[in-house]
Protein backbone atom coordinates (compact mmCIF):
# COMPACT_ATOMS: atom_id res chain seq x y z
CA UNK A 1 0.00 0.00 0.00
CA UNK A 2 1.46 3.66 -0.76
CA UNK A 3 1.81 5.50 2.19
CA UNK A 4 0.60 8.95 2.11
CA UNK A 5 2.16 11.71 2.28
CA UNK A 6 1.05 13.96 5.54
CA UNK A 7 -0.33 16.41 3.06
CA UNK A 8 -2.97 14.28 1.46
CA UNK A 9 -3.75 12.66 4.82
CA UNK A 10 -4.64 16.55 5.79
CA UNK A 11 -6.48 17.08 2.57
CA UNK A 12 -8.38 13.89 2.48
CA UNK A 13 -9.29 14.45 6.22
CA UNK A 14 -10.82 17.82 5.47
CA UNK A 15 -12.81 16.92 2.34
CA UNK A 16 -14.46 14.49 4.12
CA UNK A 17 -15.82 16.51 6.76
CA UNK A 18 -19.55 16.98 7.55
CA UNK A 19 -19.35 19.30 10.76
CA UNK A 20 -19.20 22.57 11.01
CA UNK A 21 -15.58 23.13 10.90
CA UNK A 22 -12.50 20.85 11.22
CA UNK A 23 -9.01 20.96 12.24
CA UNK A 24 -6.25 18.14 11.10
CA UNK A 25 -2.61 18.12 11.65
CA UNK A 26 -0.35 15.22 10.89
CA UNK A 27 3.35 14.89 13.06
CA UNK A 28 5.53 12.93 10.87
CA UNK A 29 8.70 12.14 13.41
CA UNK A 30 12.18 10.94 13.18
CA UNK A 31 14.37 9.93 16.02
CA UNK A 32 18.14 8.76 16.72
CA UNK A 33 19.49 7.57 20.24
CA UNK A 34 22.21 6.40 21.86
CA UNK A 35 22.84 4.92 25.20
CA UNK A 36 25.71 4.28 27.03
CA UNK A 37 26.62 2.88 30.99
CA UNK A 38 29.72 1.81 32.39
CA UNK A 39 32.23 3.26 29.97
CA UNK A 40 30.48 1.41 26.85
CA UNK A 41 27.56 2.03 24.11
CA UNK A 42 25.02 -0.03 25.15
CA UNK A 43 22.26 0.34 22.33
CA UNK A 44 22.02 2.66 19.05
CA UNK A 45 18.70 3.15 16.90
CA UNK A 46 16.50 4.78 14.58
CA UNK A 47 12.93 5.06 14.72
CA UNK A 48 10.35 6.99 12.68
CA UNK A 49 6.63 7.24 13.82
CA UNK A 50 3.31 9.47 12.58
CA UNK A 51 0.57 10.63 14.53
CA UNK A 52 -2.74 11.69 13.02
CA UNK A 53 -5.36 14.43 14.71
CA UNK A 54 -8.56 15.35 13.74
CA UNK A 55 -10.94 18.04 15.38
CA UNK A 56 -14.51 18.35 14.58
CA UNK A 57 -16.33 21.41 15.75
CA UNK A 58 -20.43 20.06 15.47
CA UNK A 59 -22.84 22.82 16.32
CA UNK A 60 -25.88 20.74 18.03
CA UNK A 61 -28.05 23.70 18.72
CA UNK A 62 -26.77 24.58 22.41
CA UNK A 63 -23.56 25.99 20.91
CA UNK A 64 -20.28 24.62 19.32
CA UNK A 65 -18.96 21.25 20.84
CA UNK A 66 -15.54 19.64 19.61
CA UNK A 67 -14.54 16.36 19.53
CA UNK A 68 -10.76 14.99 19.24
CA UNK A 69 -9.56 12.03 18.04
CA UNK A 70 -6.29 10.83 16.89
CA UNK A 71 -4.31 7.88 15.49
CA UNK A 72 -1.09 6.74 14.55
CA UNK A 73 0.32 5.41 11.72
CA UNK A 74 -1.84 5.54 8.20
CA UNK A 75 -5.02 5.31 9.53
CA UNK A 76 -9.17 5.03 7.69
CA UNK A 77 -8.93 8.78 7.11
CA UNK A 78 -13.03 8.35 6.66
CA UNK A 79 -13.43 6.06 9.79
CA UNK A 80 -11.27 8.62 11.91
CA UNK A 81 -13.03 11.94 10.74
CA UNK A 82 -16.52 10.06 11.36
CA UNK A 83 -15.38 9.23 14.89
CA UNK A 84 -14.01 12.88 15.60
CA UNK A 85 -17.56 14.11 14.77
CA UNK A 86 -19.82 11.36 16.15
CA UNK A 87 -16.95 12.91 19.59
CA UNK A 88 -18.34 16.24 18.86
CA UNK A 89 -21.53 15.47 18.38
CA UNK A 90 -21.39 13.36 22.02
CA UNK A 91 -20.35 16.48 23.79
CA UNK A 92 -21.89 19.27 25.51
CA UNK A 93 -21.26 22.93 24.07
CA UNK A 94 -17.67 24.10 24.60
CA UNK A 95 -16.97 26.68 26.85
CA UNK A 96 -13.95 28.16 25.09
CA UNK A 97 -16.18 28.30 21.46
CA UNK A 98 -14.48 30.96 19.20
CA UNK A 99 -14.45 31.61 15.18
CA UNK A 100 -11.99 29.12 14.25
CA UNK A 101 -8.47 31.10 13.19
CA UNK A 102 -8.38 31.82 9.00
CA UNK A 103 -5.40 34.13 9.76
CA UNK A 104 -1.93 33.06 8.15
CA UNK A 105 0.60 33.46 10.84
CA UNK A 106 4.11 34.10 10.57
CA UNK A 107 6.27 31.81 9.47
CA UNK A 108 3.96 29.37 8.27
CA UNK A 109 6.38 26.77 6.25
CA UNK A 110 6.11 25.30 3.07
CA UNK A 111 2.99 23.28 3.23
CA UNK A 112 4.33 21.08 -0.23
CA UNK A 113 8.06 20.24 0.97
CA UNK A 114 8.51 16.54 2.30
CA UNK A 115 8.93 16.23 6.16
CA UNK A 116 12.32 17.16 7.61
CA UNK A 117 14.47 13.71 8.95
CA UNK A 118 17.06 12.99 11.17
CA UNK A 119 19.29 9.77 11.37
CA UNK A 120 21.64 8.10 13.48
CA UNK A 121 24.70 10.09 11.69
CA UNK A 122 23.54 13.29 13.68
CA UNK A 123 26.15 11.66 15.85
CA UNK A 124 28.76 11.49 13.65
CA UNK A 125 31.40 13.97 15.38
CA UNK A 126 29.15 12.86 19.08
CA UNK A 127 30.05 9.32 19.15
CA UNK A 128 33.84 9.68 18.78
CA UNK A 129 34.53 11.84 21.46
CA UNK A 130 32.17 10.13 23.40
CA UNK A 131 34.72 7.10 22.79
CA UNK A 132 37.14 9.31 23.77
CA UNK A 133 35.54 10.41 27.00
CA UNK A 134 34.87 6.17 27.75
CA UNK A 135 38.92 5.77 27.90
CA UNK A 136 39.37 9.03 29.72
CA UNK A 137 37.21 8.12 32.26
CA UNK A 138 38.53 4.09 32.54
CA UNK A 139 41.68 6.07 33.21
CA UNK A 140 40.26 7.76 36.28
CA UNK A 141 38.69 5.05 37.24
CA UNK A 142 35.29 6.34 37.08
CA UNK A 143 31.87 5.32 34.88
CA UNK A 144 30.51 7.21 32.73
CA UNK A 145 26.01 6.33 32.08
CA UNK A 146 24.02 8.06 29.94
CA UNK A 147 22.23 8.71 26.65
CA UNK A 148 21.36 11.17 23.51
CA UNK A 149 18.55 11.74 21.62
CA UNK A 150 17.87 13.97 18.60
CA UNK A 151 14.07 14.48 16.91
CA UNK A 152 13.10 16.03 13.99
CA UNK A 153 8.73 16.37 14.16
CA UNK A 154 7.43 18.00 11.10
CA UNK A 155 3.41 19.26 11.88
CA UNK A 156 1.48 19.56 8.96
CA UNK A 157 -1.93 21.77 9.89
CA UNK A 158 -5.05 22.07 7.53
CA UNK A 159 -8.62 23.74 8.84
CA UNK A 160 -11.77 24.07 7.06
CA UNK A 161 -11.10 28.01 7.48
CA UNK A 162 -8.22 27.34 4.89
CA UNK A 163 -5.22 27.31 6.54
CA UNK A 164 -2.34 25.14 5.17
CA UNK A 165 0.66 25.56 8.01
CA UNK A 166 3.70 23.11 8.32
CA UNK A 167 6.35 23.72 10.97
CA UNK A 168 9.90 21.61 11.65
CA UNK A 169 10.93 20.97 15.16
CA UNK A 170 14.70 19.04 15.99
CA UNK A 171 14.92 18.34 19.57
CA UNK A 172 17.95 17.29 20.93
CA UNK A 173 19.35 16.32 24.35
CA UNK A 174 22.38 14.83 26.20
CA UNK A 175 22.68 13.60 30.13
CA UNK A 176 25.87 12.35 31.08
CA UNK A 177 26.00 10.78 34.11
CA UNK A 178 29.92 10.27 36.19
CA UNK A 179 29.71 7.60 39.17
CA UNK A 180 32.58 6.13 40.88
CA UNK A 181 33.58 2.21 40.32
CA UNK A 182 31.61 1.67 43.93
CA UNK A 183 28.62 3.80 42.82
CA UNK A 184 29.41 5.73 46.11
CA UNK A 185 29.39 8.84 44.23
CA UNK A 186 27.25 10.26 41.44
CA UNK A 187 27.42 13.70 39.05
CA UNK A 188 25.66 15.25 36.05
CA UNK A 189 26.00 16.84 33.32
CA UNK A 190 23.54 17.67 30.28
CA UNK A 191 22.59 20.17 27.52
CA UNK A 192 20.01 20.58 24.68
CA UNK A 193 20.44 21.01 21.27
CA UNK A 194 19.01 21.54 17.81
CA UNK A 195 21.26 19.07 15.50
CA UNK A 196 24.53 18.23 18.40
CA UNK A 197 26.76 19.98 16.10
CA UNK A 198 26.71 22.78 19.17
CA UNK A 199 27.15 19.86 21.70
CA UNK A 200 31.11 19.06 22.90
CA UNK A 201 31.84 16.14 24.34
CA UNK A 202 34.90 17.34 26.54
CA UNK A 203 33.21 20.15 27.82
CA UNK A 204 30.88 18.21 29.79
CA UNK A 205 33.08 14.98 30.24
CA UNK A 206 35.17 18.08 31.80
CA UNK A 207 32.40 19.70 33.95
CA UNK A 208 31.38 15.64 35.20
CA UNK A 209 35.63 15.10 36.12
CA UNK A 210 35.39 18.51 37.77
CA UNK A 211 32.65 17.17 39.65
CA UNK A 212 33.55 13.99 40.85
CA UNK A 213 36.87 15.56 41.53
CA UNK A 214 34.72 17.78 44.12
CA UNK A 215 32.99 14.84 45.37
CA UNK A 216 35.96 13.08 46.80
CA UNK A 217 35.68 14.73 50.02
CA UNK A 218 31.86 14.01 51.70
CA UNK A 219 30.68 16.59 54.72
CA UNK A 220 27.78 16.13 56.29
CA UNK A 221 25.32 18.92 57.12
CA UNK A 222 21.96 19.28 58.64
CA UNK A 223 19.07 20.33 57.04
CA UNK A 224 18.18 24.12 57.41
CA UNK A 225 18.28 27.43 55.49
CA UNK A 226 21.49 27.72 53.60
CA UNK A 227 22.92 30.62 51.02
CA UNK A 228 22.48 28.43 47.38
CA UNK A 229 23.97 28.66 44.21
CA UNK A 230 20.95 27.44 41.53
CA UNK A 231 22.89 26.64 38.76
CA UNK A 232 21.16 26.83 35.34
CA UNK A 233 19.33 23.85 35.43
CA UNK A 234 17.88 24.07 38.36
CA UNK A 235 16.67 27.26 38.14
CA UNK A 236 14.66 26.16 34.07
CA UNK A 237 13.48 23.20 36.43
CA UNK A 238 12.08 25.76 39.14
CA UNK A 239 11.15 28.22 36.01
CA UNK A 240 8.86 25.64 33.91
CA UNK A 241 6.85 25.06 37.01
CA UNK A 242 6.49 28.48 37.30
CA UNK A 243 5.57 29.10 33.50
CA UNK A 244 3.34 26.30 34.00
CA UNK A 245 1.14 27.95 36.44
CA UNK A 246 0.90 31.09 34.37
CA UNK A 247 -2.76 30.39 33.43
CA UNK A 248 -4.47 33.23 33.25
CA UNK A 249 -8.03 31.80 34.33
CA UNK A 250 -6.49 30.11 37.39
CA UNK A 251 -5.16 33.89 38.48
CA UNK A 252 -8.71 35.49 38.06
CA UNK A 253 -10.77 33.19 39.51
CA UNK A 254 -8.27 33.23 42.73
CA UNK A 255 -6.54 29.53 42.42
CA UNK A 256 -3.06 30.40 41.77
CA UNK A 257 -0.08 32.26 42.97
CA UNK A 258 -0.94 34.86 39.87
CA UNK A 259 -4.04 35.82 42.00
CA UNK A 260 -4.18 39.32 43.58
CA UNK A 261 -5.35 38.84 47.28
CA UNK A 262 -9.33 40.21 46.77
CA UNK A 263 -9.96 39.62 43.21
CA UNK A 264 -8.17 39.66 39.87
CA UNK A 265 -4.65 38.76 38.83
CA UNK A 266 -0.86 40.26 39.85
CA UNK A 267 0.03 41.42 36.52
CA UNK A 268 1.66 44.88 37.09
CA UNK A 269 3.05 43.47 40.51
CA UNK A 270 6.53 43.12 41.03
CA UNK A 271 7.95 39.74 41.54
CA UNK A 272 11.41 39.94 41.24
CA UNK A 273 14.06 42.48 42.70
CA UNK A 274 16.35 41.93 40.53
CA UNK A 275 15.49 43.36 37.03
CA UNK A 276 14.78 39.71 35.89
CA UNK A 277 12.94 39.52 32.54
CA UNK A 278 11.60 35.85 31.90
CA UNK A 279 10.19 35.44 28.32
CA UNK A 280 9.31 33.06 25.58
CA UNK A 281 10.25 33.92 21.35
CA UNK A 282 9.90 31.58 18.62
CA UNK A 283 12.82 32.97 16.90
CA UNK A 284 15.26 32.79 20.18
CA UNK A 285 18.59 31.78 18.76
CA UNK A 286 19.08 28.16 19.57
CA UNK A 287 15.57 27.37 21.44
CA UNK A 288 13.34 28.02 18.17
CA UNK A 289 9.78 26.79 18.67
CA UNK A 290 6.60 26.83 16.48
CA UNK A 291 5.16 30.50 15.63
CA UNK A 292 1.60 29.22 15.90
CA UNK A 293 -0.41 26.63 18.19
CA UNK A 294 -0.86 23.38 17.82
CA UNK A 295 -3.71 22.07 20.30
CA UNK A 296 -5.40 18.32 20.67
CA UNK A 297 -7.75 19.35 23.49
CA UNK A 298 -8.52 22.24 25.54
CA UNK A 299 -6.98 23.17 28.64
CA UNK A 300 -6.87 26.16 30.77
CA UNK A 301 -3.83 27.62 28.61
CA UNK A 302 -4.60 26.49 24.95
CA UNK A 303 -7.62 25.97 23.23
CA UNK A 304 -8.50 23.64 20.17
CA UNK A 305 -10.27 26.74 18.77
CA UNK A 306 -7.05 28.83 18.55
CA UNK A 307 -5.21 26.42 16.65
CA UNK A 308 -2.74 28.32 13.71
CA UNK A 309 -2.95 31.31 16.03
CA UNK A 310 0.37 32.89 16.13
CA UNK A 311 2.64 32.42 18.95
CA UNK A 312 4.74 36.37 18.79
CA UNK A 313 7.30 36.67 21.27
CA UNK A 314 6.47 37.50 24.80
CA UNK A 315 7.60 38.93 28.10
CA UNK A 316 5.86 37.42 31.20
CA UNK A 317 7.93 38.89 33.29
CA UNK A 318 9.69 42.45 32.65
CA UNK A 319 12.53 43.45 34.32
CA UNK A 320 10.54 42.19 37.71
CA UNK A 321 7.32 43.01 37.04
CA UNK A 322 4.75 40.44 36.10
CA UNK A 323 3.25 41.14 32.67
CA UNK A 324 1.83 38.72 31.24
CA UNK A 325 -0.51 35.56 31.63
CA UNK A 326 -1.62 32.48 28.87
CA UNK A 327 -4.92 33.51 27.54
CA UNK A 328 -6.73 31.58 25.33
CA UNK A 329 -8.71 33.95 22.83
CA UNK A 330 -12.11 32.81 24.69
CA UNK A 331 -10.99 34.06 28.09
CA UNK A 332 -9.43 37.14 26.88
CA UNK A 333 -12.63 37.49 24.92
CA UNK A 334 -14.36 37.43 28.04
CA UNK A 335 -12.17 39.39 30.28
CA UNK A 336 -11.44 42.28 27.54
CA UNK A 337 -7.73 41.13 28.02
CA UNK A 338 -5.22 40.74 25.11
CA UNK A 339 -5.23 36.58 23.89
CA UNK A 340 -1.39 35.64 24.76
CA UNK A 341 -0.24 32.21 23.47
CA UNK A 342 1.88 29.54 25.22
CA UNK A 343 5.28 28.68 23.57
CA UNK A 344 7.93 26.04 23.91
CA UNK A 345 11.27 27.93 25.02
CA UNK A 346 11.90 30.23 27.89
CA UNK A 347 14.37 32.27 28.60
CA UNK A 348 15.65 34.04 31.86
CA UNK A 349 17.90 36.84 32.12
CA UNK A 350 19.02 39.55 34.45
CA UNK A 351 20.10 42.09 31.45
CA UNK A 352 22.53 43.98 33.78
CA UNK A 353 24.60 41.01 34.75
CA UNK A 354 28.10 39.89 33.78
CA UNK A 355 29.29 37.46 36.05
CA UNK A 356 30.01 33.74 35.22
CA UNK A 357 28.86 30.88 37.38
CA UNK A 358 32.41 30.26 38.10
CA UNK A 359 32.72 34.14 39.11
CA UNK A 360 30.02 33.90 41.36
CA UNK A 361 31.12 30.51 42.76
CA UNK A 362 34.43 32.66 43.68
CA UNK A 363 32.70 35.51 45.45
CA UNK A 364 30.72 33.17 48.30
CA UNK A 365 32.02 32.96 51.13
CA UNK A 366 30.26 29.94 52.95
CA UNK A 367 27.17 28.14 50.59
CA UNK A 368 26.03 25.36 48.85
CA UNK A 369 26.22 24.57 45.04
CA UNK A 370 23.66 22.36 43.57
CA UNK A 371 23.46 20.36 40.41
CA UNK A 372 20.21 19.05 39.59
CA UNK A 373 16.32 18.73 41.17
CA UNK A 374 14.55 15.92 40.92
CA UNK A 375 10.73 14.74 41.59
CA UNK A 376 9.36 18.14 41.93
CA UNK A 377 6.06 18.28 42.96
CA UNK A 378 3.54 21.19 43.81
CA UNK A 379 2.23 21.01 47.38
CA UNK A 380 0.13 24.66 47.05
CA UNK A 381 -0.89 26.22 44.02
CA UNK A 382 -1.74 29.63 46.18
CA UNK A 383 2.20 29.98 46.89
CA UNK A 384 3.38 27.54 43.86
CA UNK A 385 5.25 26.23 47.12
CA UNK A 386 7.04 22.67 45.49
CA UNK A 387 8.91 19.88 46.80
CA UNK A 388 11.77 18.29 45.65
CA UNK A 389 14.96 16.72 46.04
CA UNK A 390 18.01 17.38 45.33
CA UNK A 391 20.43 15.15 43.07
CA UNK A 392 23.65 14.05 41.20
CA UNK A 393 25.65 16.32 43.71
CA UNK A 394 25.65 19.04 46.44
CA UNK A 395 28.59 20.78 47.22
CA UNK A 396 30.14 23.40 49.96
CA UNK A 397 31.76 26.48 48.98
CA UNK A 398 33.99 27.98 51.86
CA UNK A 399 35.62 31.15 50.71
CA UNK A 400 35.12 31.14 47.04
CA UNK A 401 36.24 27.38 46.92
CA UNK A 402 34.28 24.29 46.45
CA UNK A 403 35.62 21.92 49.25
CA UNK A 404 33.92 18.51 49.02
CA UNK A 405 30.46 17.11 48.81
CA UNK A 406 27.79 16.93 51.12
CA UNK A 407 24.74 15.00 51.46
CA UNK A 408 21.41 15.65 49.83
CA UNK A 409 18.06 17.12 50.90
CA UNK A 410 14.80 17.47 50.86
CA UNK A 411 14.00 21.40 50.04
CA UNK A 412 10.41 23.13 50.17
CA UNK A 413 10.62 26.33 48.44
CA UNK A 414 8.04 28.56 45.81
CA UNK A 415 9.64 29.29 42.24
CA UNK A 416 8.04 32.76 42.61
CA UNK A 417 8.75 33.54 46.01
CA UNK A 418 13.15 31.91 44.99
CA UNK A 419 12.45 35.01 42.42
CA UNK A 420 11.81 37.84 44.85
CA UNK A 421 14.65 36.52 47.26
CA UNK A 422 17.38 36.22 44.42
CA UNK A 423 20.21 38.55 45.52
CA UNK A 424 22.56 37.94 42.33
CA UNK A 425 21.97 35.86 38.68
CA UNK A 426 24.68 35.46 36.09
CA UNK A 427 25.19 35.60 32.67
CA UNK A 428 21.97 33.96 31.09
CA UNK A 429 23.13 30.68 29.21
CA UNK A 430 21.92 27.55 27.15
CA UNK A 431 20.45 24.76 29.75
CA UNK A 432 18.60 21.88 29.95
CA UNK A 433 16.01 20.99 32.55
CA UNK A 434 16.60 17.52 34.58
CA UNK A 435 13.53 17.26 35.70
CA UNK A 436 11.20 18.00 32.78
CA UNK A 437 13.35 17.77 30.10
CA UNK A 438 11.05 14.68 28.43
CA UNK A 439 8.61 17.74 28.10
CA UNK A 440 10.24 20.53 27.68
CA UNK A 441 13.76 21.00 26.27
CA UNK A 442 14.35 24.77 25.27
CA UNK A 443 15.69 26.86 27.64
CA UNK A 444 18.40 29.44 28.76
CA UNK A 445 18.86 30.52 32.29
CA UNK A 446 20.89 31.82 34.77
CA UNK A 447 22.65 31.02 38.28
CA UNK A 448 20.91 32.77 40.91
CA UNK A 449 21.79 33.67 44.37
CA UNK A 450 19.95 32.46 47.36
CA UNK A 451 20.35 33.62 50.47
CA UNK A 452 17.85 31.48 52.34
CA UNK A 453 17.19 28.54 50.33
CA UNK A 454 14.99 26.02 52.34
CA UNK A 455 16.77 22.35 53.08
CA UNK A 456 13.84 21.17 55.11
CA UNK A 457 15.33 18.14 55.57
CA UNK A 458 18.49 15.36 54.95
CA UNK A 459 17.44 12.75 52.05
CA UNK A 460 19.12 9.65 51.91
CA UNK A 461 19.13 9.57 48.58
CA UNK A 462 22.06 9.21 46.38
Amino acid sequence: MTRLRPQELVEQALAASTADGQITYVTESSEANLRWASNSLTTNGAMRSRQVVVVSFVDGGAGMATGTVARTGTPDVAELVAASEQAARDAGPAEDAMPLVSEVPPGSGDWDADAAETSINVFADFAPALGQAFGEARGRDELLFGFAEHQLATTYLGSSTGLRLRHDQPTGRVELNGKSADFGRSVWAGVGTRDFTDVSVADLAAEVQQKMGWSQRRIDLPAGRYETLLPPSTVSDLMVVAYWSMEARDADEGRSVYARPGGGNRIGDRLAQLPLTLRSDPDAPGLESSPFQVVGSSSGSASVFDNGMATPAVDWISEGVLTNLVRPRAWAQKTEAPATAALDNLVLEDRTATASAAEMIARTERGLLLTTLWYIREVDPQTLLVTGLTRDGVFLVENGEVTGAVNNFRFNESPVDLLGRATEASRTERTLPREWNDWFTRAAMPMLRIPDFNMSSVSPAS
